[in-house]
């Protein structure tokens, strides 16, 4: 209601202004909006849900409505999307990870592939604000990224994902991205192989643990132990800190797994995880030239770990090939 008021005096007639709407002449407040924004993609639960959620407290609410105010809030917060966009791609070094999401096509539940670019300058000390950027696509092909990143160049964190390769590419347009390989994942080949308490937990016959996949899973924790106590720091000083104490710890890590690998079959699994890191040993030896790279690609996967967390739950319906909103969001 917007009553009107007119002076006696003067004959002014006066009105209080329209009350916001974050839709032009929409019935739906900001608050309604960012409630059911929140609970579709913040606590994944599907729309049909809130719809009967609303109808027990006597809103009646079709699920055809609450999808079209899906659709208005994505629009009204377009712009945010694109500062927020803006402020990653500014970044001169990105981490970047997808994960899975399911996608219900005709007839099937597909899998879809949810993509996200991280910036966090923190670890180096510098002044930005982290952010991410979410994108969305249908299949895992690497035309997917190499479109995210067309006009981005600088240090791309991420795992030996294919699909990347094409950016890394000297004759690439405006310039290569430099490749800084992940060692949690490095580390993760590892450990999956001298897990013992994980080991203890499986059949009787299952495979013994690996002492050379442990004395690995050692050496590398020592590269890490180290990196914990310069993180936050400036990257000049982190740069000087890992060519004198961390170089050394690397270097010899690369001589005792080519020693090793020499004697192994390459059937063997800790052979495998062996020839994931010296086949790439340049990749992944790049934080000793910058102190700006990371160690590992963690701020990737934490950002990830909510859309991971919905799919975990499995009681929640995918979203529609039809209904699946924008190709992006960011956080």
């Amino acid at each position: 209601m917007r009553e009107k008021f007119a002076c006696r005096d003067c004959e002014h007639i006066t009105q209080p202004p329209a009350p916001f709407h974050a839709t032009p002449r929409g019935w739906a407040g900001p608050s309604l909006l960012a409630m059911i924004l929140f609970e579709k993609f913040g606590q994944h639960q599907p729309l049909n849900r809130q719809a009967e959620r609303y109808a027990r407290e006597g809103v009646e609410l079709s699920l055809s409505t609450l999808a079209d105010q899906v659709g208005a809030g994505a629009a009204a917060l377009a712009p945010l999307h694109a500062l927020i966009a803006a402020h990653v791609m500014g970044a001169c070094r990105l981490h970047g990870d997808d994960t899975t999401v399911p996608l219900l096509a005709r007839g099937k539940t597909a899998t879809a592939r949810l993509w996200v670019y991280v910036r966090d300058d923190r670890p180096f000390a510098g002044g930005a604000p982290p952010a991410a950027l979410f994108r969305f696509s249908r299949d895992r092909r690497g035309e997917h990224p190499q479109a995210h990143l067309a006009q981005w160049s600088g240090i791309l964190q991420a795992d030996a994902y294919g699909g990347f390769g094409e950016l890394y590419a000297a004759d690439r347009n405006p310039e290569p991205i430099t490749e800084a390989l992940c060692w949690a994942h490095a580390r993760r080949k590892f450990f999956e192989l001298a897990d013992i308490a994980a080991n203890a937990r499986r059949r009787k016959d299952a495979s013994p643990i690996s002492p050379l996949a442990l004395e690995a899973v050692k050496r590398i924790d020592a590269v890490f132990d180290l990196e914990r106590v310069i993180n936050g720091a400036d990257a000049g000083t982190r740069l000087t800190v890992r060519q004198a104490e961390a170089a050394p710890l690397v270097a010899e890590l690369h001589q005792w797994m080519r020693v090793e690998r020499e004697r192994l079959s390459r059937h063997a699994p800790v052979a495998k995880a062996m020839n994931y890191m010296l086949s790439r040993w340049p990749s992944f030896t790049r934080f000793l030239e910058d102190g700006r790279i990371c160690l590992t690609n963690n701020a990737a996967e934490r950002e990830l770990r909510g859309a991971a967390l919905g799919r975990r739950r499995g009681s929640s319906p995918a979203p529609s090939a039809a209904a699946t909103g924008p190709p992006s969001c960011t956080r």
